[in-house]
């Protein structure tokens, strides 16, 4: 038993160790100015940096009020290991930022990697982004509102694992926003910039490809919403891939900070089917 935990333990230490980590760097315009401390991105490289390699774009969720980047470094280090160029980037917080000024950042996250990505061996047409709860709404709304960025050629694909805020103006309809969580600030009181920030209502035939990725367990308004926002995806997506675990919110992000966990190759199948 001892030299089996032993073998796991010294197995994925291993599996986390392909990679070289690039710590907190700038990625805002300079004319930019952020409303607190200027967030940065950390970078991890997979050590043969001599091919062009894949690049995901990983967005930490929090409630749109909470989360660090530097939690996720083994997930960064992980996926590094599996051969993706992967950038995870800080994003100023509410009630210091609303989600407008939330997606500008990670817009421009994405676009400081697309302009980047070469030189720490990426593929900067090839750039896949992924988030977790909050982060994957960010993500999804900088690729899916035309108002963040002008070019999304190269934005090949997009994974949201247990997504959060997907149709957040159905939901404040129903559940007004208030100072608990800073809501009324996240998310303003005026039912319009509802739904601007809404990637449900952005769905078109312009959608990069979308995994999705859900837990069983997760909370109640999140499963709903998510299978709301994939059953009109699947008007533009028929073959869009939907990928259910018995799993709860937390545990969905966590498990990719096992670089053995099995849901890696199902990511590494989706990029790899896209040209």
């Amino acid at each position: 038993m001892r030299l089996s935990l032993s073998i796991l333990i010294t197995s994925l230490i291993l599996a986390s160790c392909g990679s070289v980590k690039k710590e907190n760097i700038e990625y805002l315009d300079t004319d930019y100015e952020a409303s607190a401390e200027a967030p940065e991105l950390n970078i991890f490289q997979p050590k043969d940096s001599l091919v062009a390699h894949d690049v995901l774009i990983f967005v930490h969720g929090g409630n749109w009020n909470s989360g660090n980047k530097n939690t996720y470094s083994v997930l960064g280090r992980n996926f590094a290991g599996k051969d993706y160029l992967t950038v995870i980037p800080g994003y100023t917080l509410s009630p210091y930022a609303n989600y407008d000024q939330m997606t500008q950042e990670i817009a421009k996250a994405i676009k400081w990697t697309h302009e980047n990505a070469e030189k720490y061996g990426g593929d900067p047409n090839r750039i896949f982004l992924m988030g977790h709860s909050a982060g994957g709404h960010l993500a999804a709304l900088a690729a899916m509102n035309p108002k963040y960025l002008e070019n999304t050629d190269y934005i090949k694909g997009i994974i949201l694992d247990d997504a959060a805020g997907l149709d957040m103006y159905s939901y404040l309809q129903e559940n007004p926003p208030g100072e608990e969580e800073y809501y009324n600030v996240t998310w303003t009181t005026n039912p319009e910039e509802w739904k601007n920030a809404s990637p449900y209502y952005f769905l078109d035939e312009n959608t990069p490809p979308i995994l999705t990725l859900l837990g069983t367990k997760t909370i109640p308004s999140l499963y709903y919403y998510n299978d709301l926002f994939h059953n009109k995806l699947l008007e533009f997506q028929p073959e869009a891939p939907l990928l259910i675990m018995n799993k709860n919110h937390t545990a969905m992000v966590t498990q990719f900070f096992n670089p053995l966990s099995k849901y890696f190759k199902e990511i590494q199948n989706f990029t790899s089917s896209i040209e």
